[in-house]
């Protein structure tokens, strides 16, 4: 991960190498890309765009920004882009296992341990779209091939008031690489568990217009996910394959006018480690966009887009002795959505320093069916839920440079939902009844300040404070879901989950290529959605009442002799229950699947001529399953290993272990079946690249 530079070399190189497995320094931007924000890049400077949704050197932006290179990102031994992610420490998703295994539903993304579940708390885009999934708010993961990913930018801390909806806890940005002319990249891979993945990445530019697809399909028969001391006739491995395919048209009309069209097609079987333990995806996306940049009135981009999914799932019910194995339901979600954005960057404006506006407003509706059909001993044998929701939104942003050393950041956001749904259930005798939900809809304001402050050469300070919202999902309003034998309901008059929060830090960027960031945080979680226990193997989805976030994040790292990276980070995120009206047992507990303790360290060799390799270390503390802390899992520590040999000018051989000390641990506890994370896996395989 790297962090801010600064104007010296010396100072410039330290902080390229604040990153877990650094690497060489990240890319600017492209030659046509306009950077309108506040004081100009240095040459080598790394620019973002994440944290005021503008591109801005990383030395002036007024928030915590970790962002994982394309060379990290080409050297990390992990399969999938969830996997690669594991390494910030402010990063979790649902349960300490991955996308491979994972059901698409249990993928919901937290930043410092705000609020885990199978829904997102954090937003989570590529290339300003977002890509949770507008039913429940989980991610695809695995539509995210890696070829095409030139860098991820990773902003903790609520980001509402520039993004609305699912940015409470924070945003993670995939920037897709630039198109270059005549390019192509190639991977394949085997490994163990019958494990199969390639990719490709072709591109070219004729004169101002450029093209690029790039596609990925992973195959695996997966490992046993019940505890060995559990298992039994029913249980198999969790066998999973996946392809996605996406491409990108850019083309410039003139100086001052460019458009971009985009597509998308991605689909995903998974088997949970049983025969009816399944869950397939079917995804479209598309969208298109336009940049007009006339002179002094700034830029305008206006982007258009949506998806088309198709999300099926089936659930068993097993015997205690898990022996017998019947099929207890089968829902097929489709779901719609289309929106558009509109987003306005000023050129500087002089008035007691520089001041750049930003304003913007969006829109999205998105509708969905939940069919579930339930099998003996069920009394309701069919639901049928039709939902609709609507999001929309805008904001200003004033990114205000005081100084060359101090800058100030405000911005406003104002936000509106709405949701409306019907029910038809049918019981075994085959009487019918429907019924229309209560309207349910708010409005809800998010501000954010931020500081930053350049004290000396060698010391950044940042401060910020913000409001932050969710709105629930259609899926936690109304589909009821199974794992294992614990069944939970969904809730129709759930209310949005609201954020107060602060952080402030300091980054010092050392002599000798060592570099140090510390930041605090606190947050006050009111209304969470949470699943209350309500019986053994029964839960409701409830608004939870408030609940405490505080913690800190702390990393180093160190560039020795140009070729050598040592890094080390560390997230306290300590959560406590701090009001549940209804439920006073909770109170004093940690939030569910919410560890303590996170950290990471690493070490990596980079020689273009020679080799490239790293180490990784993870180390994930003690969690609970569930919202009364009975059922603990115990803190594990991960080692993942790379390495990769150039042969010839274009084709090197790579090679990666993940759990290189096959270590066991649990990743879940529902109904008093342990399920455990993945064990040592190795792959390894080619890598081809032409040109770009």
């Amino acid at each position: 991960m790297s962090h801010a530079r600064g104007a010296s070399p010396a100072r410039r190189a330290a902080l390229a190498a604040l990153a877990l497995g650094a690497a060489a320094g990240p890319l600017a931007p492209r030659a046509d890309e306009a950077v309108p924000a506040g004081p100009r890049a240095e040459a080598g400077e790394e620019i973002v765009v994440t944290a005021t949704r503008s591109p801005r050197p990383l030395r002036d932006v007024p928030s915590a920004v970790t962002v994982l290179p394309r060379a990290e990102i080409e050297r990390s031994p992990s399969k999938t882009t969830d996997e690669l992610l594991r390494i910030v420490p402010s990063f979790g998703l649902f349960r300490r296992t991955s996308s491979v295994v994972s059901d698409p539903t249990a993928q919901g993304v937290n930043l410092r341990g705000i609020g885990p579940s199978g829904v997102s708390r954090s937003l989570v885009l590529v290339d300003g779209m977002s890509a949770n999934d507008p039913f429940g708010g989980w991610v695809y993961w695995r539509a995210l091939p890696r070829l095409g990913i030139e860098r991820i930018e990773v902003v903790p801390g609520g980001g509402s008031a520039l993004y609305g909806n699912y940015a409470m806890g924070g945003v993670v940005q995939v920037l897709s690489r630039p198109i270059t002319p005549r390019s192509l990249e190639a991977t394949a891979q085997l490994g163990t568990a019958d494990t199969g993945q390639a990719g490709v990445r072709v591109a070219d530019v004729w004169g101002p217009v450029g093209a690029v697809i790039e596609g990925e399909a992973f195959r695996s028969s997966g490992y046993p996910v019940v505890a060995s001391s559990l298992r039994g006739p029913v249980d198999t491995a969790a066998a999973s394959e996946h392809a996605a395919v996406n491409a990108r048209l850019e083309a410039r009309a003139s100086p001052d006018l460019s458009f971009t069209l985009r597509g998308g097609w991605f689909y995903e079987d998974q088997n949970g480690g049983t025969r009816y333990t399944t869950a397939e995806v079917r995804r479209l996306d598309y969208a298109a966009s336009a940049r007009w940049e006339p002179g002094a009135a700034g830029t305008f981009d206006l982007t258009l887009s949506g998806h088309r999914n198709g999300f099926e799932q089936d659930r068993a019910r097993i015997l205690a002795s898990r022996t017998i194995e019947e099929r207890a339901s089968t829902q097929r979600i489709p779901t719609h959505d289309a929106g558009g954005e509109l987003l306005w960057t000023s050129l500087p404006l002089p008035l007691a320093g520089t001041h750049t506006l930003n304003a913007g407003a969006d829109a999205r509706r998105i509708t969905a069916t939940v069919a579930e059909d339930r099998f003996p001993p069920a009394t309701t044998v069919r639901l049928d839920v039709d939902g609709e929701q609507r999001l929309y939104g805008a904001f200003v942003q004033d990114l205000y440079d005081v100084t060359d050393r101090v800058a100030l950041s405000l911005a406003l956001r104002w936000d509106g939902w709405d949701t409306r749904a019907s029910r038809a259930e049918r019981a075994v005798d085959g009487t019918t009844t429907a019924a229309s939900f209560p309207r349910r809809g708010d409005d809800v304001p998010s501000p954010k300040v931020a500081l930053r402050v350049r004290a000396h050469e060698l010391l950044v300070l940042r401060a910020s404070a913000y409001g932050a919202f969710r709105a629930p999902t259609l899926n936690e309003l109304y589909r009821p879901f199974q794992v294992g034998p614990v069944i939970t309901d969904p809730n129709p008059s759930l209310g949005p989950e609201r954020l107060r929060g602060a952080e402030a830090g300091f980054e010092i960027p050392a002599p000798f290529g060592l570099v140090a960031r510390l930041t605090g945080f606190w947050n006050e979680l009111d209304g969470a959605i949470t699943n209350v226990t309500l019986e053994p193997n029964r839960r409701r989805r409830e608004n939870l009442g408030s609940a405490r976030i505080r913690g800190i994040e702390a990393e180093v790292g160190w560039r020795l002799a140009g070729r050598w990276f040592a890094t080390a980070a560390y997230t306290l995120a300590d959560s406590e229950v701090t009001s549940a009206p209804g439920q006073p047992q909770l109170v004093g507990k940690d939030l569910l699947q919410d560890p303590r303790h996170r950290a990471s360290a690493s070490l990596a060799f980079q020689d273009p001529r020679l080799l490239s390799a790293a180490v990784q270390l993870r180390y994930v503390g003690r969690q609970y399953e569930d919202d009364v802390n009975a059922l603990p899992m115990k803190a594990v520590a991960l080692v993942d290993v790379s390495a990769s040999r150039r042969i010839g000018r274009s084709l090197a051989l790579v090679l990666a272990v993940e759990n290189l000390l096959d270590e066991e641990y649990l990743v879940g506890r529902a109904g008093g079946v342990d399920t455990i994370g993945q064990p040592r896996f190795v792959h390894a395989g080619l890598h081809l690249r032409f040109g770009g």
